[in-house]
C-alpha cells in the first residue's frame, strides 16, 4: 500500500516512515511543502495520503487546501489530515467531499500507535477516522442544525462521524442496537437527511449538512 506523506518536520516525517514500514506500507514520497505533496501524489498514485494542515512558506493552510486540490485532480484519493490544528473552514469541505475515505486526527492527541494504523488502513479502505475533538469544534461551529437533536442523538452523531458502525456505538452507549438504529433515524429525519445504513456515506452526508453543502447525491 502506498504512502505518500505531507510534513514539513523532519523527525515525524522520518517517523512515520519508520513506523508504517515496519508494518507493511510503502513511503512511495514525503514533501515538505503543498506544491512537492501535489507533484508526489500526481507521480506515485498512492492509496492514501498522510497530511499537515500548516506547511511551507507561510504556516497556515496550505497542507489541507492542497489536500482538498488533489482531491479534485484524483477523486477519491483517500486523504488522512495529522495535525495539531483543527482548520474548520477547510475541514469542513474535505469531509463533505464524497468518493474516497478521509480522517483527521490531531498529533497531540494519537496516543497509541495501533489505532493510528488502523486509522490510516480505514482511510486507505474508503472510511472516515475522525478525533472527537474535530468533531466537537465542527458541530460547535453549526449549533443550530443540531439544536433540533437530543443529548443521547448528539453523543449518535459524534460516533457516527467518527466512522463507527452501529454495533460498536451500541457498545460505546451501553445501549441495545435497535436504540442505535432508532436514534439514527432520528438524526436523518430531523436533519432531513435519507437514512442509509452505508457507514462512510452517512458520516459524509451528516458532515455536508453541518457544513450547509445543501441536498445530498449520489453515494
Amino acid at each position: 500500500m502506498r504512502v505518500v506523506i505531507a510534513e514539513d518536520n523532519v523527525l515525524l516525517a522520518t517517523g512515520l516512515e519508520l513506523l508504517l514500514n515496519s508494518v507493511g506500507f510503502d513511503i512511495a514520497a514525503i514533501a515538505g511543502d503543498a506544491a512537492g505533496f501535489l507533484t508526489a501524489v500526481r507521480d506515485h498514485q498512492p492509496d492514501v495520503t498522510i497530511v499537515d494542515v500548516r506547511l511551507p512558506p507561510s504556516f497556515r493552510d496550505e497542507g489541507i487546501r492542497a489536500a482538498l486540490q488533489a482531491r479534485r485532480e484524483h477523486p477519491g484519493l483517500p486523504v488522512l489530515v495529522l495535525s495539531q490544528y483543527v482548520e474548520q473552514q477547510y475541514a469542513a469541505e474535505l469531509l463533505a467531499t464524497t468518493g474516497g475515505g478521509v480522517g483527521y486526527l490531531l498529533k497531540d492527541r494519537v496516543s497509541r500507535v495501533d489505532e493510528f494504523v488502523d486509522a490510516l488502513r480505514r482511510v486507505a479502505d474508503g472510511g472516515t477516522a475522525m478525533d472527537t475533538e474535530v468533531i466537537t469544534q465542527l458541530l460547535a461551529h453549526r449549533r443550530d442544525p443540531i439544536a433540533v437533536l437530543t443529548p443521547r442523538e448528539r453523543e449518535v452523531l459524534a460516533l457516527m462521524a467518527q466512522g463507527h458502525d452501529n454495533n460498536t456505538i451500541a457498545d460505546r452507549l451501553v445501549i441495545t442496537d435497535n436504540a442505535v438504529h432508532k436514534h439514527i433515524g432520528n438524526i436523518f429525519n430531523k436533519l432531513g437527511l435519507a437514512v442509509t445504513d452505508s457507514g462512510h456515506r452517512r458520516v459524509l452526508a451528516v458532515l455536508t449538512y453541518l457544513n450547509g453543502a445543501g441536498q445530498i447525491g449520489g453515494d
